[in-house]
């Protein structure tokens, strides 16, 4: 029996940029070269061509699966690496369709060929997920022979299905390979604890831990599981890619957001061993065909059994049984986060999302307050303090205690602090208007003017503006239009208040700043809880509950007062044109984000 070394690459593709991921494969295949040992198999993630989330642009970067290999000989030719087998996932176009696939293929010499290609069957359509809409579904699930021995391909949801693997299974797949494109959810605590490594994962990549263990542990084979990194129009593909064996131990982890070699070799005679110890996979393949046999036919029962022969024993009365009521655990903080986790997956946001957009430089608005201070700290984190500008614009009724805070973080973090006086710029609008603004509306001409300032330093300073508002705001409509919201990225705006709250503290931000009571210091004596009528910490909860397709009633029957859900529901239901560019009127077969489709990083 062989034992190939296998080799995941895990790395981040330019998105919708065929020749250049082209390119960046063969570095890897020049990288792989000079190992004291070469791996028997190097495998890439799903759509490592051209990057995922492409929506009406795979007819841009689709390839034939024979372009492709004649690309990738070319590369490994120019690499100097010894032969070698890749499974790389891309948008294929065959047969006049489009597939998201993946290719297995052996380069090098004479024994250059496609040994395989395996077509997405499951097309997620969901969530984020839009895939039938662009890419026609694959219809088989087979394995096939290598130099080493036999596999078989899955593309990630593929691996959700339970079925698809045992198919693979039963086609003598010794292993499976999964290439994924999975953008990561959840920054809860962990539940599940990784064997290798300690780092903590997103819930996501704890169910994905778990699926692929059950795999391999099940059917007695390898799972190999390529993950992408990188960001595409904010959702995070996180890494983290694994090996499980076929005991469903985990042998190999990538880290989490960072471009990564996992190598691990897979002896394929523990399959004999384990399998003989534990024939799961020989029970089914017994078992199945009559499974399959009696498998939906109405006229036959679901389960056969005779009749009663003989009168029924006869009772003797009650046991002495300890009688052990089972306690079901407590649930999960709703709204409580790994904190460590949440750091390091904003930081990789904001250092690749400055990259992507070519800026070394961020400038923030810093008011003083707990958002601002915290998008401020992860900027410094991802980018370094010399490449992070605060800008301070007070009014003349603005507090001094946020000019003072907004000076305590600038100094903490040692970042540069230009500060900007809006008033006279304010009051001139004020002046020269017939109708003299009020209160409320002289704080949206102060939010906006701070954005024209924002935005014109930017310009002046090659520096790009980064978001400050958290998703309470932003789901309760509670900013102004075209002003809090404007930057192009925001590493805050899918936390809830007390979120920020809870990471703000994790990364030091100042107790007096997280502590002080929220205000938008657009109106003196103002504060966020005595505008919206309800604490954060009770608003925070509501709007977790509707967002998880509660009902109001159902959301009161959680303990609060009906006029507390009201008021949440509310603003939630009425604010929902504040969270969306301006509606066009569509009178065309062409018309932007309707028919014309591009994520908003292509």
């Amino acid at each position: 029996m062989t034992a190939p070394l296998v080799a995941l690459l895990q790395i981040s593709p330019r998105k919708a940029d065929y020749a250049e991921n082209l390119r960046r494969i063969g570095q890897a295949f020049a990288q792989i070269a000079v190992l004291p040992e070469t791996p028997d198999v190097l495998v890439f993630p799903e759509t490592v061509t051209s990057g995922y989330f492409l929506e009406g642009g795979v007819r841009d970067v689709a390839v034939r699966a024979g372009t492709l290999l004649a690309d990738l000989n070319a590369q490994h030719e120019r690499s100097g690496a010894r032969q070698l087998d890749v499974v790389v996932g891309f948008y294929e176009e065959h047969r006049n369709h489009y597939y998201n696939a993946t290719m297995y293929a052996s380069l090098g010499g004479q024994q250059s060929q496609i040994r395989h290609v395996h077509r997405k069957v499951f097309l997620p359509t969901y969530g984020v997920f839009d895939e039938h809409r662009f890419v026609q579904a694959g219809d088989s699930i087979r394995a096939f022979d290598t130099a080493w021995g036999r596999a078989a391909m899955l593309i990630c949801e593929d691996a959700w299905h339970s079925f698809a693997p045992t198919l693979a299974a039963l086609d003598d797949a010794q292993i499976i390979f999964v290439p994924s494109a999975s953008p990561a959810r959840g920054v809860q605590p962990a539940n599940v604890t990784a064997e290798v490594g300690s780092q903590s994962l997103p819930a996501s990549l704890e169910r994905w831990e778990l699926t692929a263990r059950s795999i391999a542990g099940e059917h007695g084979v390898y799972v190999c599981m390529c993950q992408l990194v990188g960001f595409e129009g904010g959702k995070g593909f996180p890494g983290a890619s694994l090996i499980a064996g076929p005991d469903g131990r985990v042998l190999a982890r990538g880290p989490l957001f960072e471009e990564s070699i996992v190598v691990g070799r897979c002896p394929l005679d523990e399959i004999t061993r384990i399998r003989a110890a534990s024939p799961l996979l020989a029970d089914l393949e017994s078992s199945l065909p009559k499974l399959l046999q009696n498998w939906r036919l109405p006229e036959v029962p679901r389960t056969k059994f005779d009749p009663a022969d003989r009168a029924p024993v006869e009772p003797v009365g009650r046991s002495g049984y300890e009688i052990t009521v089972a306690k079901p655990p407590p649930p999960p903080e709703p709204l409580a986060i790994d904190t460590d986790l949440a750091a390091k997956w904003l930081v990789s946001f904001l250092r690749e999302e400055m990259a992507q957009r070519g800026f070394k430089k961020g400038i923030i608005g810093l008011s003083g307050g707990v958002d601002s201070s915290l998008t401020a700290h992860l900027a410094v984190r991802a980018l370094g303090n010399e490449n992070v500008i605060g800008v301070c614009m007070p009014y003349s009724s603005s507090s001094e205690e946020s000019r003072a805070h907004a000076q305590m973080v600038a100094t903490q973090l040692g970042i540069r602090l230009e500060t900007v006086d809006i008033t006279a710029a304010v009051d001139g609008y004020a002046s020269a208007t017939l109708n003299r603004p009020d209160p409320a509306r002289l704080g949206n001409v102060m939010a906006r003017i701070r954005m024209v300032t924002l935005f014109d330093l930017s310009s002046a300073m090659d520096a790009l503006p980064l978001g400050t508002g958290n998703k309470s705001e932003r789901l309760l409509g509670y900013f102004t239009w075209h002003a809090d919201d404007s930057p192009p990225i925001n590493p805050l705006g899918d936390l809830l208040k007390t979120q920020i709250w809870s990471l703000a503290r994790a990364v030091g931000v100042p107790e007096e700043i997280v502590s002080k009571p929220a205000t938008a210091d657009l109106i003196q004596g103002q504060t966020d809880e005595g505008d919206l009528g309800i604490p954060y910490a009770k608003a925070d909860l509501i709007l977790h509950w509707l967002l998880q397709g509660m009902k109001p009633n159902e959301v009161i029957a959680k303990g609060f007062a009906q006029e507390e859900v009201a008021t949440v529901n509310k603003r939630l239901s009425s604010t929902h044109w504040k969270r969306k560019m301006p509606t066009v009127a569509m009178v065309s077969q062409t018309a932007i984000g309707e028919y014309y489709l591009r994520p908003v990083d292509y």
